[in-house]
């Protein structure tokens, strides 16, 4: 059954939503501690390749997170939990890390597929809003985001907590791509290709005149 409501009404329902995303990614500033550090440490530094998984909203986080690290310069790509748990592990191997994104860290496939990744990579970075979590048990690191109880819609619609997620990712490729110093020059020849690549003498001269940096 539809309900019937007028203009501002909508409006007001989206600002609402909006703003509450809008502090559940400030809450992402929470977790950028002493174990961050470590983990962009051990991202920046390793010597294989970074694997990103999670399932369902986490999945989509960790599919976008992954193409942003190899854009950074940090070699990743996405496996989703179901593949790898049908063949897709032996894909991980013994130099690379594991990055696995979930809120409440309950679910029993991606946590299987940890279990086992961990074993055969080098090390498991979990992030999560639940510390006392099953993965975050497994973990060899863990990012804890402390998020409201209504950072998401109904508080089980994966909205908020996606976007600080991605927002404490979105750190972590930046912090690396300065560590590996991973040029800007580098990026844009893996990415000639749309509007970026079109222009990236422009871009570049205005990289130059700022000291290379975003901020």
């Amino acid at each position: 059954m539809s309900i019937c409501m007028d203009a501002d009404s909508i409006k007001n329902v989206a600002i609402a939503v909006i703003k509450n995303d809008a502090r559940a990614v400030q809450c992402a500033a929470g977790a950028v501690d002493e174990a961050f550090v470590r983990v962009v440490h051990l991202l920046s530094e390793c010597p294989g390749k970074v694997i990103v998984t999670g399932s369902g909203t986490s999945g989509s986080i960790a599919r976008r997170a992954a193409h942003l690290l190899s854009v950074g310069g940090t070699p990743a790509f996405f496996l989703p939990p179901g593949d790898g748990l049908h063949g897709g592990l032996g894909a991980i191997g013994g130099e690379d890390v594991v990055i696995a994104i979930s809120k409440g860290g309950s679910s029993s496939e991606l946590n299987e597929f940890c279990a086992r990744g961990k074993e055969l990579g080098r090390a498991l970075v979990v992030i999560t809003s639940e510390r006392d979590s099953p993965l975050a048990g497994l973990a060899d690191h863990v990012l804890v985001i402390p998020l409201e109880p209504q950072a998401d819609l109904g508080t089980v619609i994966a909205t908020g907590s996606s976007l600080a997620a991605g927002a404490l990712l979105d750190g972590i490729v930046e912090a690396c791509r300065v560590l590996r110093g991973y040029e800007w020059k580098s990026f844009f020849f893996i990415h000639p290709g749309g509007a970026v690549g079109k222009n990236a003498a422009i871009a570049l001269e205005k990289l130059a005149d700022t000291g290379g940096n975003f901020l």
